[in-house]
């Protein structure tokens, strides 16, 4: 899933350029001088989540039919911790101290914005973690871990100072920048990233939203108050996306791999039947109709015709029912049709949107809620390449999206729009938008084993058993109440 930088370039350099004895006497187990525009190009990679990927799978946007391919079981184990790629980052401000930057430059402000993804990214899959006593390398082989709360805590302070350094650098005209192939060494846009993803950040916390220390809704109040000190994404120029290409970077689903996996992969109810019963033009985009139902007399353009298959059904039954025709395949025209396929949105406008809108329905924020909740579809219908002008009347006539309100039934609707706008992008964030809400409601059955169960989290690396068992021993027995690393237990983030 991630990319390590440490393949390591210096290993080529150092064997080819010159063979001179001393060379040969450098420890090549601790890093050269690498420049810090090659790091930021790897730690960009490592964070990217990719389309039709597990991830997506597990964000119930589509399902695996086939065994041999995979399958829609919630019966994780271990993940890995981040880092190697926090390693990264820490070489990379580094070396650009090295080559002789500034204090405050562009990836030492970045670095910032960096530590606080990774560190996020691992504790949602975990909880508590290594952090103060992290990255010393031999002066600390077993550290202690962090609380979830101080994870964020620290997270957000990096957020901040990343924002006030960019600020700093912009007004500076800094154009130091180079490796940046997302965003093209545009400091200004890595700004609106951060405050976005600073806002995803609080909105994760929205069960805390009572605790004094973390402040949330303040917090979240003070960026939507002050556009000047904060900026946020406009418009979907803003995006963070990761772009395909015909050559190095190809389009997950593409034509090489249409004869391995295009009758092996079909829609999942959940996503696609919430799309039918909302009359969405998505729909026709996204998946074919069901042959069943064209069949049966329904033509492609009735939304009765496309039909998810429940992601609790056993593959056998999945499997026999795509070969009857009952369930919809994925759009293959179009997400088999090219190498470049569409960009994949990291952090984005559509979820700023919503997540703005989420906070003036919980009462964070004053403003127009619904303003923000229409923005959010628009910006996922153009996304897609739905017509908007055509189809946007009819479709906000319907009850079932005319937004309802600052209440409860408003926030089912604006959570399960963002579920809508996460389909192939950003990640884990549906799920964790799940977790959190319980909005969509996540399907189960024989198909996704764990006793019924979606699961809340991940186990530690297998690693943290034998060479740091007590921290690690420790840290479950604070967060769960016992040493068992259950899958099933419910971090502080969601209590």
């Amino acid at each position: 899933m991630k990319k390590i930088l440490y393949i390591f370039i210096l290993l080529t350099i150092t064997f080819s350029a010159c063979n001179k004895f001393e060379e040969f006497e450098k420890n090549q187990n601790k890093p050269g001088e690498v420049p810090p525009s090659l790091i930021l190009t790897h730690v960009i990679y490592d964070m990217v989540y990719y389309p039709w990927s597990s991830e997506q799978r597990w964000n119930q946007f589509w399902c695996s039919n086939y065994a041999y391919y995979d399958d829609q079981q919630y019966d994780w184990t271990n993940t890995s911790f981040n880092y190697s790629e926090l390693n990264n980052v820490k070489q990379m401000v580094a070396e650009a101290k090295r080559v002789g930057l500034a204090e405050n430059n562009a990836y030492s402000a970045l670095g910032k914005f960096f530590n606080a993804y990774y560190y996020i990214d691992m504790s949602m899959r975990l909880g508590d973690l290594p952090l103060t006593d992290a990255l010393k390398g031999l002066d600390n082989t077993a550290s202690r871990y962090d609380s979830q709360k101080a994870v964020f805590q620290q997270s957000l302070i990096w957020l901040e100072e990343a924002n006030d350094d960019l600020q700093k650098l912009i007004d500076n005209h800094d154009v130091s920048l180079t490796g940046d192939f997302m965003l093209g060494n545009d400091l200004s846009k890595w700004q609106k990233v951060v405050n976005t993803f600073k806002l995803r950040t609080l909105i994760t916390l929205s069960k805390k939203e009572s605790d004094a220390d973390l402040n949330i809704k303040q917090a979240f109040a003070d960026v939507i108050a002050n556009p000047a000190k904060y900026p946020l994404m406009s418009s979907m120029d803003d995006n963070l996306v990761f772009i395909f290409n015909n050559s190095t970077d190809k389009y997950p689903l593409n034509p090489d791999e249409y004869g391995f996996t295009a009758t092996r992969n079909n829609m999942s109810a959940t996503y696609l039947n919430t799309l039918v019963d909302l009359k969405d033009p998505r729909t026709f985009i996204v998946a074919e109709p069901a042959p069943a139902k064209i069949a049966g007399g329904l033509t492609p353009q009735d939304h009765a015709a496309y039909v998810g298959a429940n992601s609790g059904e056993s593959l056998d039954d999945m499997s026999t029912k795509m070969l009857n025709g009952e369930y919809s395949a994925i759009n293959k025209q179009k997400y088999y049709g090219t190498y470049e396929g569409e960009p994949c949105i990291q952090i984005g406008y559509i979820e700023q949107c919503f997540n703005i809108a989420e906070a003036i329905n919980r009462g964070w924020v004053s403003g127009n809620a619904e303003d923000f909740y229409i923005n959010g579809i628009k910006a996922s219908w153009t996304f897609h390449g739905a017509d908007v002008a055509a189809n946007w009347a009819d479709y906000y006539s319907q009850s079932s999206v005319k937004y309802k309100g600052s209440n409860a039934d408003g926030l089912t609707q604006i959570i399960t729009q963002k579920y809508l706008g996460f389909f192939q992008n950003s990640g884990w964030e549906a799920y964790y938008n799940n977790r959190r809400t319980g909005i969509p409601e996540f399907l189960t059955g024989p198909g996704t084993a764990n006793s019924g169960r979606i699961a809340k989290r991940w186990q530690y690396p297998s690693s943290e058993r034998t060479t740091n068992a007590d921290n690690y021993n420790s840290a479950l027995q604070s967060q769960y109440g016992s040493q068992n690393d259950d899958i099933n237990d419910v971090m502080w983030l969601l209590k």
